[in-house]
């Protein structure tokens, strides 16, 4: 049976999270949904990275089985036609018939994107993070170059976490201010639960001053969740890329933007 692959992004705010769960708004669900109603036989889908209540995705990878054969577009204006206006298809893939979303990604890309003001605005809310106190954003710079390579990130796993190794590559940690906004970029093979709302939360507590730049690297040394910052808001938080490898999320949601399918 053929094997498809789409690109997916979504507002996660009204949303429980990715994962499908009885008597509670997911994305999965709603994804499954349109798939079966568009293919007219139940369909099922694995994600590349299962995202938390209140987390948003721009580029979201599933993929799943289906006999029907469409043109690509069609599977993009199709299962679009019948998903909440907080989620969209961005792109659509012919996969080979092993492919899986998550265990072949090599990468995976995480954005945070945070309002540093006294007054949080109403607008922001649910899609931005907040923070009132001042930043200083080349102390947290100078902090996330010491997440980059191979770690041990047991002090921003959650509890429930089931990952079979708290080890994780990170290929890229970084912080660029316009204004009043931050954004934050995280670059790994994978990333552990809560791992990138825990690096945030620890990293704000060095850009206050409450921490020195140092004792991020302590905190990779002490592995104790226990000893880092609480868990920062999901609000701000986006999945914004994966990337296997022959190919990646982001571009493909930009050939097909721009390409002459449409």
């Amino acid at each position: 049976m053929p094997r498809m692959a789409l690109g997916i992004s979504y507002n996660g705010r009204d949303f429980h999270g990715w994962q499908s769960q009885p008597d509670l708004p997911n994305i999965q669900d709603c994804l499954e949904q349109s798939l079966s109603l568009f293919t007219q036989h139940p369909i099922r889908v694995i994600c590349a990275g299962r995202t938390d209540a209140g987390v948003h995705a721009f580029n979201q990878v599933v993929h799943f089985d289906s006999p029907v054969e469409r043109p690509l577009y069609s599977w993009i204006k199709g299962v679009n036609a019948n998903l909440p206006p907080d989620i969209r298809v961005n792109w659509s893939k012919v996969v080979a018939d092993d492919f899986h979303a998550r265990f072949d990604a090599v990468e995976r890309s995480y954005l945070y994107y945070l309002r540093n003001e006294p007054v949080r605005m109403p607008v922001w809310r649910g899609i931005v993070g907040w923070e009132f106190r001042p930043l200083d954003v080349h102390k947290i710079q100078e902090a996330m170059t010491r997440l980059v390579g191979e770690h041990d990130f047991s002090s921003f796993r959650a509890s429930e976490c089931q990952a079979k190794s708290p080890i994780k590559h990170m290929y890229e940690a970084c912080v660029e201010q316009h204004g009043a906004l931050f954004i934050f970029k995280f670059r790994a093979n994978a990333f552990l639960h809560h791992m990138v709302r825990n690096l945030i939360g620890s990293l704000l507590y060095v850009g206050q001053g409450r921490k020195p730049v140092s004792w991020i690297s302590d905190l990779l040394d002490q592995k104790n969740r226990s000893l880092a910052a609480p868990t920062f808001m999901a609000d701000g938080l986006y999945l914004s890329d994966v990337r296997y490898p022959d190919w990646q999320a982001s571009d493909l949601y930009t050939e097909k933007l721009f390409g002459k399918n449409w």
